[in-house]
């Protein structure tokens, strides 16, 4: 099972410079809506086919609109042998609504 991770934890991560890597699954029609600046954009139906851009010793952050494909991301991830890794809970929307209120939502 994959831990969650809140949106305040995410921004606390961000605010202290913590080593980690964000990663966004969402299509890039969806980034073009909105996005966080430092996530790593790998669209969910290619990552098994970029997971060498995926350090298997660091912290790894999953993410989507709503949580679910980012959900099965870090399950996929879990399954391939990475073992730091967590979904964040409630998306970009969640973010949008808890820490960005000037992030466009969808």
């Amino acid at each position: 099972m994959v831990e969650q991770i809140s949106v305040t934890e995410l921004k606390k991560k961000i605010d202290n410079n913590d080593n980690f890597i964000l990663i966004d699954v969402r299509q890039v029609n969806e980034l073009d809506i909105c996005k966080i600046a430092s996530a790593k954009h790998i669209p969910l139906h290619i990552l098994m086919h970029r997971l060498d851009e995926i350090d298997r010793s660091s912290t790894v952050i999953m993410m989507c609109h709503v949580g679910g494909r980012s959900q099965r991301a870090a399950e996929f991830l879990v399954s391939q042998g990475y073992t730091d890794v967590y979904n964040l809970a409630g998306g970009i929307d969640a973010w949008a609504a808890q820490i960005d209120s000037t992030m466009a939502r969808y």
